[in-house]
């Protein structure tokens, strides 16, 4: 199907259309066929990161329909200098905010460094922790054919998973940095198998993460499974990005992909200076804040 062509058949997203995964009208919780069925109509759809109730809840209330509790919470959330750090106890503490802070989103709990790359066993023994004591609909592992085992056992398990490929964070003391994966034939040879692996192994969809948009773009033609893009490009089923990226919070320098839609760091920067003159000014608390 030509980009022409999938413009052409794209679904109205407005509450109209109560089946669209954006702007539809069902309070029910998206499941794992909702997203099915959306890449069977060609709908796009957007996914947000969450690390908490209360963004979680405006995020949900915003339409979200698909809010990620990633391991990039170590990065932006608890201070750390990289995913690696982040234990099953953070994710499930802060997964189970989450899915308490919302009502219609597909929460997806990521499963961090060292808890399912010793095999299927482990990967099902804390994939199950996530869906019993957080309460997540799905989760997220990375890794192509090397994850292959592990994704079929949990979905043999009932329990959905989100694969992700391309760049893995997690690998970033192995890549040695954060480059583009599968530039070059047999990078993208190698790409295409691990996607097509993690989608036979039964992943309900697959995060490409730093790939070439021309490969991201076959990958998504070849698949079955909704791809969901983070610096791959237009052609990707759905597009991710780390609501701290999102919405202007992070400090410094962002990557490439990333667009700023609001800039809420200056927006509470200045918030609290403007309490901090106020107290020191003596203009808070004004007689309106007191109690007699």
């Amino acid at each position: 199907m030509t980009h022409a062509s999938k413009a052409a058949n794209q679904p109205d997203s407005s509450p109209a259309n109560p089946k669209a995964l954006y702007g539809g009208t069902s309070s029910r919780r998206v499941t794992v066929r909702d997203i099915a069925a959306a890449k069977g109509r060609g709908e796009k759809w957007p996914m947000l990161t969450a690390y908490d109730a209360m963004t979680a809840s405006v995020f949900d209330e915003s339409g979200i329909p698909v809010l990620l509790v990633g391991d990039s919470m170590g990065n932006c959330h608890l201070g750390y200098e990289s995913t690696v750090p982040v234990t099953m106890d953070e994710i499930a503490l802060l997964s189970a905010a989450v899915v308490r802070g919302t009502k219609r989103a597909l929460i997806v709990g990521d499963l961090p460094f060292g808890s399912y790359q010793e095999g299927a066993v482990q990967a099902l023994r804390n994939a199950t922790r996530l869906v019993k004591e957080a309460g997540v609909g799905a989760v997220k592992l990375e890794g192509g054919e090397r994850s292959a085992d592990q994704i079929d056992l949990l979905v043999r398990s009932g329990i959905p998973v989100m694969a992700h490929i391309g760049l893995t964070p997690q690998s970033v003391n192995a890549y040695g940095g954060y480059p583009v994966q599968g530039r070059g034939e047999e990078a993208a040879q190698q790409l295409l198998r691990d996607a097509k692996a993690v989608q036979d192994a039964g992943a309900f969809s697959v995060v490409l993460e730093l790939v070439p948009a021309e490969l991201a773009a076959e990958v998504t033609r070849t698949l079955h499974i909704p791809t969901v893009g983070i610096g791959a490009g237009q052609e990707c089923d759905a597009q991710v990005l780390v609501w701290t990226d999102m919405a202007g919070m992070t400090a410094g320098r962002v990557p490439r992909f990333v667009k700023q839609y609001a800039q809420l760091r200056e927006v509470l920067g200045d918030a609290a200076k403007s309490f901090a003159d106020d107290v020191v000014g003596g203009l808070y608390p004004a007689e309106e804040h007191a109690f007699h």
